[in-house]
């Protein structure tokens, strides 16, 4: 049985499941699930991914964690019980997985290595807090790490900014917005924060007092490496300032064996230490670490002989130092240690050891010796920061090491309460001692003790540095042979506090002599107390003391013996009689120096602190003791603090009178030296002395009067620092009077209670005095005043120990009350009032309701005085925020309905005001803070405030004005993000609040301004208000993450739909106002409908039906409706906004609407041709937004252009897509189309001097203007594609514009332009394009290629397998269909995309030109593929049994002729078959054809060669010669004859009588065009070629005979073959001898079918089919099979056929020929490669196909048709098709992307080889 679980209920899944049971759950590893119920083994529940599915599972994939359950039972919610940070990272962790992987994906490849270090840190740190082992500390750090690198991440996915407080996610209900605000602030700085923060006490207002942050260096010796001295030695490490020459640190003492080891086993790894209290200012100084390296042993380190070896001294040896300035970069950097290598310099004169860190600093490098190698101290650095409590908690192991602590000289910047110290630090300076009668200068020295008073040596006592037990006695390093040595030694002397007092030191010189013996001998001795007779402590300065001579026998047993003699010249000045009979002498000659410094917590070198310490042994001085108190140091005062309180107050209670104001202003110097912050940590101290040892009573009295006595002066003193100064302490003042009155309480059971609340409420009024005054004139008063504002926030705490809430609260209402109104008292003045005002916000004082309403209204006052001036608004939002945040707190607890109230009324309109200015300046800073000052009150407002607020309006323009103030602002808000991107949270709660205050104002709206008070304005801003609001960005839920549109919903719910009902709902209580907002409001309406939220669009969409009913009633129709609509409807689109559901939706309701009104049938039609319009739009941003190519983008274009035009009749729509196709067309390089494209927009202007807006990128000018302008800009473009004869004719259009303007350089210019055009097309190579047919098939294609064929125009070079390939590169999910076949319907209706793909042959629209003599081939090139709208496509077939024998019996032709939309070229490079016609060609017609077309072309190379437009090479004409001749000789004719001629075929098909006969006339014709093309060969034949033209005649010979049976007339021989022979009479007119350059042919009728003719190059009849059927490849001997070509064509190829030649394709320019389509010519004698090569150096003439004229017969006024159709005299013009009609469909252009490839002319030599040929000319 399943039951419901009771504890079971959260769990995260550890294994997955695939949930392979009936009902099973699929879970992933990972996954969290919520459980509902169990049953032996299994779980039923869901996975809170997916929580509306339910399934079971196994219990034991399931790791079970607590939770609390709410709500228990069908509807129940379940929250982990786990520590919400580990909530958080395990969420962010599973977000994160999914966009690390997107990062590979996108390349991103460093975040992608970067995230996945930080994701492995998240899982590591997860696991430590859920380890339960941390302490608190540890907890801490560990959740500051997960937080920073959680933010750090959002930050770099671009995801939301979680504001956090503690390290937690922060609830945005349970704090004011003004804190949400702040802490996104803090949440955004905290990702750029360091690693390790450092706890600062931080003022909120005001001054910032705050702990300077010490700095410490952590030093560990690796190893010494210098191994040349093989002695001990004693480094010692210590910091230097090189600007003030003076060591600012004790010495770290390292004491290393010969070896370069520590002597002390323990201290391996270990010699290190931590320099600690520097300041910032010490880190700016100019630092080095010294290492003086001190050797332990002989005397002189290479000389065995000096001194015994038993004797060890301490002698100088070398000096290493490092600039703290060069690394501190770099170990700032890092966390860790970084090595550095010391050189260690030897000094080169001893006399100058003291000064060697200074010569090696400033490099005298004559005074010191560089080592050999770069060997040296090996050290490591680490800077650490922060408290040495801190420091300690975060390096643990460092002091682990045993680390020693070295300390600076003196106390560091803060001194802390209980740094208990009492250091004497002693520097070992100088001594002048005599030479004593030595030849030489002795070697000294000098040995220190510290004696106690009764003589005994103090033990431990001596330390030389930190890092080694101290010592009893001192010895100093030896100078070697110098009798006024410089030491500059410093010892510590940690002497014990109590021993302090009576000690004194001995210093002991002795001679080391290096003899033999080696003794050490004494000669003299100084001493020094370490206190004087008055009891302070030796100065801080160099004392030079006395010498006195002594020797080995000299017994220092009694010291009182020395201790009665003078130390130093001060000394001796005090006692005059000295007996001379004494043991010890003064040497007069010889001096001795040392210097010390004190830093000591307990004793004090200060005269005049002593003396008021033991100021009752100095009665009569009192008054002069209390004066000199404010010149004893600040580091002495702290020191002694609380027996400096206690004497001041036993003073001020001994004669009040008399010291009252002494005492008064003594502890105000004490409690002001407490605010700097080197002794603000002693503040604590005092307040520990004011609770617990403070015992004056009385003293509340004296200090009140003095306080009163002070303030009640302000008005009169020019001088008022003392006063200042009291002002400054009146925080302690307080205090002290305060607990002085308690202890008077106590001490009197509350006696004086009336008197002493008189006297502070006298004391109140003198505050006020002083606030009150008009500082204008008196810049000490402004002080003075700023003084006391600064401090009176501080006295509330104190005066609530004495006063109740509410009587302090009005002394403070008075008080702030007092301050003068006018904001121009000054901004100085200002900023400190607003400072008093924001400390007294803070307060405790402010947290209790009962104050808060006495306080409120003051402060609000303030506050409203600077926002209505626009001054210091920073400092006011920041009390506001703060009032905002007190209020939200106390509103979770209690009533605050009163102060909500006064606030709406004293802020809402002056902090809506501000808004509207800050914003107007768009100070980012200012505005979010107001921004959340407005958002918490609005948010605490609740229906009361609202009803008030409303309801306490005067007049409806009072009111008006809020509406539009608040819509306004909110709408900048909306528009200006004052809020970053990633502030979701933020702009949620914004959005929520806006919503909430939309509904409560609507009806006010609707109350006041809907009927006969109707304003459009207000409601204008109410519809663009929530016009904004639906469409804001964080509102786009469709955009988010399942997780976070949950989350938000759960939240929040959809605001958008909330905002559209609201909007909706508004809309309908307009009524017959509704017109107004025709057709403003219909373009941000349409806005929100494409928002895609079904129910949004539900609910929104049917007011277009209101709009165009409305109209409909006012104006009969909905034009405006219309026309808006469709304006913004493209615009919008294009933004990326709609989709085909709302397509669908809009069709769908609006149609249901319409159904039931008058006006049904325009409706309908204006919403189906909406529908469609969107369906275009849609297509189009498709195409632009993806990695479409120029193709589609250009078809969709066209598309959409034409839709624009021939639809809806939106000029200014089509011709901003003219532009846009244009730039299109630009970017492809479609230069011609791009022209076209331009030239539509142009024929829409006329040549008038109408001035025209502004538009695009043109600017305001005529209509004159503007088309000349685009006139030149098409001629240019067509320039740039080469299609000149388009550009003519506008060139023609400018220059009578010109003309009839008399401008005449612009004529010139013009005319100039069109005469190189001209050239141009003479002397410029053009290309022919390919044709290629395309058809689209399928469902799936674009809504504007969907089940349509095309035709493509090429680009240069292109070739079908080119094309198609291309083709299927743009279409990579299309099917390429391998029959030319049309597609049945289940491919036209099928989901998928089939390309149908073959090249087509073009029809020129007039052949006029083509026709006519002497027209060079350039130019008819350009008429054969340029203008066309019909093409041609033949495919071969045979009908009927095949004849094996000869195939041209069955061989029919299926001819496809294809109309288009328009011509091509055009404003694209493809358009639309609007026609095909499909007609079948007879076996007979097509024989008639190809022999036509050869005839023609035989004729055409003819007479181009008579009238020489060929000159030199007449390759071209062997060849063509040949081809015919040997295909006739080898059957190519006689298969015809064979066919056609025989009796059967006659017999049974009588209806081609006529048919064959004018085969048989073709084939006569042929004979006689030969024999005149022989005649012409021979004129011009090569003497190398003659054997070739001998050939030639002897075939035709025999060709004549073959044929003579069949074709009567031809028994006569042509002139080429005998010269006697007279052609017939209809042939050749003879007018006498007939020589080659007489003949002349005459055209004997119009071609057959001379539209299909013109372009064909077949050899012969032979040819069996045309080039026309464009991918069929025909080989020109039957020996050679089907090529490859043939076979992927899959078009048929008569194999059988003996035919020696077949068709070429069309003639193109040099470098054009296909090679698929070459006629190779085998026979005559030609190889296959001399048929090659005569084949390539004869295409490039191979022009002529048009037939010939005789020159007297051409007429010579016959007119030409030009490309347009119009008549002139043989050029161009722009065809009527382009300057009427832009209704033009297209394709889209391919890409030119197949590699040029030359061809070149060859000549044949006789022996078959190939050789290099010039060029024919003009080719």
């Amino acid at each position: 049985m399943w039951s419901p679980t009771e504890e079971e209920k959260y769990g995260v899944v550890i294994c997955s499941f695939r949930g392979a049971v009936p009902q099973g759950l699929v879970l992933e590893l990972g996954e969290t699930v919520q459980i509902l119920e169990k049953c032996e083994g299994w779980y039923r529940g869901v996975s809170i991914k997916k929580p509306n599915v339910k399934g079971i599972f196994p219990a034991n994939y399931i790791h079970l964690k607590k939770a609390i359950v709410s709500n228990r039972g069908q509807y129940e919610t379940v929250v982990p019980l786990e520590d919400s940070v580990v909530t958080e990272v395990t969420a962010t962790l599973q977000e994160w997985a999914v966009l690390w992987k997107q990062l590979y994906v996108k390349h991103k490849v460093d975040l992608f290595y970067k995230l996945r270090h930080v994701m492995n840190e998240l899982i590591d740190l997860r696991r430590q807090l859920l380890s339960g082992h941390l302490t608190q500390d540890q907890v801490r750090e560990v959740k500051r790490h997960l937080t920073v690198r959680l933010d750090w991440g959002n930050e770099h996915l671009g995801l939301d900014l979680v504001p956090r407080k503690d390290f937690e996610v922060v609830d945005s209900d349970q704090i004011s917005v003004s804190d949400l605000y702040k802490m996104h602030l803090s949440s955004r700085h905290s990702v750029q924060q360091s690693t390790s923060q450092v706890d600062t006490i931080r003022q909120r207002h005001g001054e910032a007092c705050r702990m300077p942050v010490p700095h410490h260096f952590f030093l560990s010796l690796k190893s010494f490496t210098y191994n040349t001295i093989g002695e001990d030695t004693d480094v010692f490490f210590s910091l230097y300032d090189v600007r003030e020459g003076k060591q600012i640190s004790e010495r770290f003492m390292v004491r290393l064996n010969k070896n370069g080891g520590p002597r002390n086993p323990e201290k391996i790894d270990r010699m290190c230490a931590l320099f600690t209290d520097l300041s910032s200012k010490d880190m700016k100084r100019d630092l080095y670490i010294v290492a003086h390296v001190i050797r332990i042993g002989r005397m002189l380190l290479n000389d065995s002989k000096k001194g015994p070896p038993h004797l060890h001294y301490r002698r100088p040896y070398g000096c290493a130092v490092l600039s703290i300035m060069d690394v501190l970069q770099s170990i700032s950097e890092i966390k860790e240690e970084k090595d550095f290598v010391l050189k260690v310099y030897t000094c080169n004169n001893e006399n100058e050891w003291c000064q060697i860190h200074e010569n090696i600093i400033r490099k005298s490098s004559t005074k010191y010796t560089a080592p050999s190698s770069n060997y040296g101290l090996i050290i490591s650095l680490q800077l650490l920061r922060g408290d040495m409590e801190q420091v300690r908690r975060e390096n643990p192991m460092i002091f682990n090491r045993g680390v020693s602590v070295t300390r600076k000289l003196g106390f560091p910047d803060v001194i802390m309460p209980g740094d208990i110290r009492n250091d004497l630090y002693l520097t070992l300076e100088k001594g002048d001692f005599e030479r004593g009668g030595k030849s030489v200068q002795k070697n000294i020295e000098v040995t220190m003790y510290v004696l106690y008073a009764d003589g005994e040596i103090l033990k431990d006592c001596i330390s030389l540095g930190s890092g080694e037990p101290s010592r009893s006695a001192y010895h100093s390093f030896v100078l070697y042979h110098n009798n006024s040595p410089r030491w500059g030694e410093i010892i510590k002397l940690p002497i014990p506090i109590d021993r302090f007092r009576g000690s004194h030191l001995r210093f002991e010189f002795r001679h080391c002599s290096t003899k033999d013996k080696g003794e050490k001998k004494l000669f003299g001795f100084a001493f020094t107390p370490l206190m004087r007779d008055d009891g302070t402590t030796l100065s801080d300065d160099i004392h030079e003391l006395y010498v006195y001579k002594c020797d080995e026998n000299s017994t220092f047993n009694n010291h009182a013996l020395y201790l009665g003699l003078p130390c130093c010249k001060e000394d001796y000045n005090g006692c005059p009689n000295i007996p001379s009979s004494l043991i010890f002498q003064r040497s007069t000659k010889e001096t001795f120096s040392v210097s010390t410094q004190l830093s000591s917590t307990k004793l004090t070198q200060n005269v005049d602190l002593l003396a008021l310490l033991k100021w009752k042994a100095y009665p009569d001085r009192v008054m002069d003791i209390l004066g000199r108190l404010r010149h004893v140091s600040g580091e002495e005062i702290v020191k002694f603090l609380q027996d400096i309180l206690d004497t001041l107050f036993v003073v001020l209670d001994d004669n009040t009178e008399k010291y009252g104001l002494l005492v008064f202003q003594s502890l105000v110097f004490i409690i002001n030296l407490l605010r700097d912050s080197k002794y603000f940590h002693f503040r604590p101290v005092m307040d520990t002395y004011i609770q617990k040892h403070f015992a004056g009573a009385l003293a509340y009295k004296e200090l009140i009067r003095c306080l009163k006595w002070y303030m009640d002066r302000s008005a009169e003193l020019v001088r008022q620092d003392h006063i200042q100064e009291a002002m400054r302490a009146l925080e302690y003042l307080f205090k002290f009077i305060v607990q002085s009155r308690i202890l008077y309480s106590r001490a009197t059971c509350g006696m004086e209670e009336e008197q002493f609340r008189s006297s502070i409420q006298e004391l109140f009024q003198s505050i006020r005095f002083v606030l009150s005054l008009d500082s204008r004139s008196s810049e000490t008063l402004i002080f003075t005043q700023a003084a006391l504002l600064n401090s009176f926030p501080a006295i509330f705490d104190e005066l609530l120990q004495m006063f109740t809430v509410q009587e302090v609260a009005e002394f403070v209402r008075g008080t702030l009350g007092s301050m003068p109104s006018t904001v121009h008292i000054g901004q100085s003045m200002d900023v400190v009032k607003l400072q008093s005002i924001a400390r007294t916000v803070d307060s405790r004082l402010f947290s209790f309701s009962e104050s808060r309403r006495i306080l409120l209204p003051v402060v609000l006052h303030h506050i409203h005085l600077h926002l209505r001036q626009q001054k210091e608004l920073l400092i006011c939002s920041g009390i506001l925020s703060s009032i905002f945040s007190i209020i939200k707190t106390s509103s979770l607890e209690g009533d605050v309905v009163e102060e909500v109230e006064m606030m709406v009324e004293s802020l809402l309109d002056v902090l809506l005001q501000t808004l509207l200015t800050i914003m107007s300046k768009s100070q980012s800073q200012e505005a979010g803070e107001y921004v959340s000052c407005l958002l918490s009150l609005l948010r605490q407002m609740s229906d009361t405030h609202f009803q008030h607020l409303l309801d306490n309006f005067q007049s409806k323009d009072e009111l008006k004005e809020f509406l539009l103030k608040i819509f306004c602002v909110f709408r900048n808000l909306m528009k200006m993000s004052v809020f970053p991107r990633d502030w979701m949270v933020m702009r949620l709660l914004t959005s929520n609040i806006i919503v909430t205050t939309v509904q409560y104002l609507s009806s006010a709206l609707h109350k006041n301004f809907t009927e006969t008070d109707f304003d459009f304005k207000v409601w204008n801003s109410y519809f663009s208000l929530a016009v904004l609001f639906i469409n804001q960005p964080s509102l786009q839920l469709e955009n988010a993450t399942p997780a976070k549109r949950k989350k938000i919903q759960d939240k929040y719910g959809d605001m958008r739909v909330m905002m559209a009902y609201e909007l909706f709902s508004m809309w309908q209580n307009l009524g017959e106002h509704k017109i107004h907002f025709i057709p403003g409001m219909i373009g941000p309406f349409l806005g929100v409908t494409l928002v895609p939220q079904p129910e949004v669009r539900n609910i929104m969409i049917p007011i277009f039906h209101d709009m165009m009913d409305w109209e409909q009633r006012k104006n009969g129709n909905f034009k405006q409706v219309e026309a808006e609509l469709i304006d913004k409807l493209d615009s919008l689109v294009s933004e990326g906004k709609g989709d085909e559901n709302y397509r669908e939706l809009f069709s769908l309701l609006l149609l249901e609407k319409i159904e039931q009104e008058t006006w049904r049938e325009t409706g309908i039609s204006f919403v189906t041709s909406v529908t469609r319009l969107m369906e275009r739009l849609l297509d189009y941003r498709d195409c632009m937004k993806g990695d479409e190519t120029e193709n589609k983008k250009i078809g969709c274009t066209v598309n959409l252009m034409n839709f624009y035009k021939s639809e809806i009749n939106k000029e200014e729509m089509y011709i901003r897509y003219i532009h846009k196709l244009c730039d299109m067309h630009l970017q492809a390089e479609n230069y011609t189309e791009a022209a076209f494209t331009l030239l539509l927009y142009c024929e829409l202007l006329q040549w008038e001097d109408r001035p025209l807006r502004e538009f695009l990128h043109y600017p305001s000018q005529s209509e004159w203007q503007r088309k000349e302008g685009l006139c030149r800009k098409i001629i240019h473009y067509f320039n740039k594609g080469k299609s000149w004869e388009f550009g003519i004719p506008l060139c023609r259009e400018l220059a009578i514009q010109y003309e009839s303007l008399y401008d005449y350089q612009s004529l010139s210019w013009i005319r100039k332009m069109e005469a190189t055009y001209y050239d141009n097309i003479m002397e410029q190579q053009r290309l022919e394009p390919e044709f290629f047919r395309v058809g689209f098939y399928g469902r799936k294609f674009p809504f504007f290629l969907r089940n349509k064929e095309y035709v493509c125009r090429g680009h240069d070079y292109e070739r079908l397998e080119a094309f198609q390939q291309r083709m299927l590169s743009e279409f990579p999910q299309a099917i390429a269909m391998q029959h030319p076949n049309h597609p049945d319907d289940s491919i036209l209706q099928c989901d998928a995309q089939y390309l149908q793909i073959y090249a087509v042959t073009p029809i020129p629209d007039n052949i006029d030109v083509l026709q006519m003599d002497r027209v060079p081939d350039r130019i008819k090139s350009f008429y054969r593929v340029n203008n066309i709208r019909k093409f041609r496509y033949d495919r071969p077939f045979h009908k009927g049994p095949k004849d094996k024998e000869n195939e041209f019996k069955s061989l029919w032709i299926e001819r496809t002729t294809l109309t288009l939309t328009h011509s091509l070229p055009g404003i694209s490079r493809w358009f639309e078959v609007e026609r095909r016609e499909l007609v079948e060609v007879s076996p007979l017609e097509n024989a008639i054809q190809v022999v036509e077309n050869k005839n023609q072309e035989l004729r055409t190379l003819i007479s181009q060669y008579q009238h020489k437009q060929m000159h030199g090479n007449i390759n071209l004409l062997s060849m063509c010669l040949n081809g015919v001749i040997d295909a006739a000789v080898n059957g190519g004719i006689a298969r015809y004859q064979e066919a056609f001629f025989d009796k059967d075929y006659i017999t049974k098909h009588p209806g081609d009588a006529e048919k064959i006969t004018q085969l048989k006339e073709l084939m006569q014709e042929q004979v006689h065009v030969l024999g005149v093309g022989l005649a012409v060969h021979e004129k011009f034949v090569h003497p190398e070629m003659r054997p070739l033209h001998k050939k030639l005649i002897d075939q035709f010979q025999m060709m004549r005979s073959s044929l003579y049976h069949e074709l009567p007339g031809l028994d006569k021989l042509s002139p080429a073959c005998s010269g006697s022979s007279t052609p017939r009479s209809n042939v050749l007119v003879s007018h006498g001898p007939m020589s080659p350059e007489s003949i002349k042919l005459v055209h004997r009728h119009s071609p057959l079918n001379l539209l299909g003719s013109v372009r064909h190059s077949s050899s012969s009849l032979s040819s069996h089919t045309s080039s026309e059927t464009g991918n069929l490849v025909i080989l020109t001997d039957s020996s050679m099979g089907e090529t490859a070509e043939d076979m992927y064509h899959m078009q048929a190829s008569p194999s059988t056929s003996s035919l020696s030649s077949t068709h070429s394709a069309p003639s193109q320019m040099i470098n054009s020929a296909p090679s698929s389509a070459r006629v190779l010519v085998k026979g005559a004698g030609l190889t296959t490669l001399e048929a090659e090569a005569l084949y390539l150096s004869t295409e490039q003439i191979q022009h002529g196909r048009q037939p010939c004229k005789l020159p007297h017969a051409a007429p010579t006024n016959v007119p030409h048709l030009c490309p347009g159709g119009t008549t002139s005299r043989g050029s161009p013009s722009l065809p009527d098709k382009y300057r009427h009609s832009r209704e033009m469909m297209m394709l889209l252009p391919a890409h030119r992307d197949r590699p040029s490839s030359a061809m070149y002319p060859a000549a044949i030599m006789e022996n078959g080889q190939l050789c290099q040929q010039r060029p024919v000319a003009g080719a």
